[in-house]
């Protein structure tokens, strides 16, 4: 059989490569941590209240309360916007588990509803007939593309619903005129290394317009405090530590640039796999602008197409080979296999492909070669 593995003049294809991005601001960076450590500000720096001043501007919102992770701001938004004990929340059955963890770990109940096949986000239609018990609707943009925030926004009114954007895979979004934060009363970011916006270690943010939501959010993320020592409520330690800070201070404004990377990418993709008979690409609605925090082609053969592409140098992902209403963790939840067959097709067809700020032609190529050979065969 002729060996179909990765030749002596082919590189292997890196799924995620943070090198490119990470190395141009490497000494900025070490710059920053020395004056950090001469001056000692090590928790909740004034790098901290800085970057929450930027972040706030670059989303177009009064105010940000950065955190410790992305599941910390989902937990504080929810716990800061009046969530009791009981309330039923809406999420979206394709979705990272801390979107479910979020909900129970703020005393909620996860109210899980299908997504479609348009964007892989929420369906309106089936959290709409959730709607009528629920007080809280956390809308996922997943891989980078803003769920149908019109549709979502026109349901939350109507029901008097708290919307909480789950926006930890789209910073630079858009939709329809619409960025993450523009209808909900906050919306929760995750600054994870492999994010569009990558601190170099665990980092997240809350960003809001109420004061009050934001006074909450930063109050639960220091043991509940207002001022040192007088703990107003029970909270946490989810700060945003003050290293990360500076990593992300100094990565912020090349994020724009970083997300036009990727759509330059994700355009070679659609362009030269377009045609290839078995292979589904991933949806983009007219009005639609993604950041494309991932790019997921789907097919039915999915595991046979991961192994064939490992074999030709390329690495691949699965996001997320196992929906959350089917994870041994959330089977409290009481949900079953063909509960959500929109969630549960993409989680048994998708793979993700490679795709990063500075990823070369020459790599795009390798993948879509890779990919052509495989269905080519058969």
């Amino acid at each position: 059989m002729k060996d179909v593995g990765v030749s002596a003049t082919t590189s292997r294809v890196p799924f995620v490569d943070l090198q490119p991005s990470n190395s141009v601001v490497k000494e900025q960076i070490l710059a920053r941590i020395s004056d950090l450590i001469d001056r000692g500000d090590f928790t909740v720096g004034m790098a901290v209240a800085e970057f929450e001043q930027q972040f706030a501007a670059y989303t177009r919102r009064r105010h940000c309360v950065g955190v410790s992770s992305g599941l910390d701001a989902l937990r504080l938004a929810l716990l800061s916007s009046g969530l009791a004990p009981g309330d039923e929340v809406i999420v979206p059955a394709s979705t990272f588990a801390a979107t479910v963890e979020a909900v129970l770990q703020a005393g909620g109940k996860p109210v899980i509803v299908d997504v479609t096949d348009q964007d892989y986000n929420m369906d309106v239609d089936q959290a709409e007939r959730a709607a009528p018990t629920a007080t809280h609707l956390m809308p996922v943009h997943l891989y980078g593309q803003l769920a149908d925030m019109h549709g979502l926004g026109r349901l939350a009114r109507a029901h008097d619903l708290h919307i909480i954007e789950d926006a930890c895979q789209a910073h630079g979004a858009s939709r329809d005129e619409l960025h993450a934060g523009d209808v909900s009363v906050a919306a929760a970011f995750s600054f994870y290394p492999s994010k569009n916006l990558g601190a170099m270690g665990d980092a997240g943010a809350i960003v809001t317009d109420d004061p009050e939501l934001a006074a909450m959010s930063a109050s639960l993320r220091a043991h509940g405090e207002q001022r040192k020592y007088e703990h107003e409520h029970s909270g946490y330690t989810a700060r945003l530590d003050t290293i990360q800070a500076l990593v992300l201070l100094e990565k912020l404004p090349l994020l724009d640039e970083w997300n036009a990377q990727r759509r330059s990418a994700a355009r070679y993709y659609l362009e030269a796999l377009s045609g290839v008979d078995g292979l589904r690409l991933p949806p983009c609605p007219e009005g639609s602008d993604p950041v494309w925090h991932l790019f997921v082609v789907r097919t039915d053969a999915s595991e046979q197409l991961a192994a064939s592409l490992d074999e030709r140098g390329v690495q691949t992902g699965r996001h997320y080979p196992v929906p959350v209403h089917l994870a041994p963790a959330f089977r409290d939840l009481g949900y079953a296999p063909g509960d959500f067959p929109v969630a549960e097709a993409l989680a048994r067809e998708g793979i993700s492909l490679p795709l990063y700020p500075g990823i070369s032609e020459q790599q795009l190529e390798q993948v879509c070669e890779a990919i052509r050979a495989f269905f080519e065969m058969g």
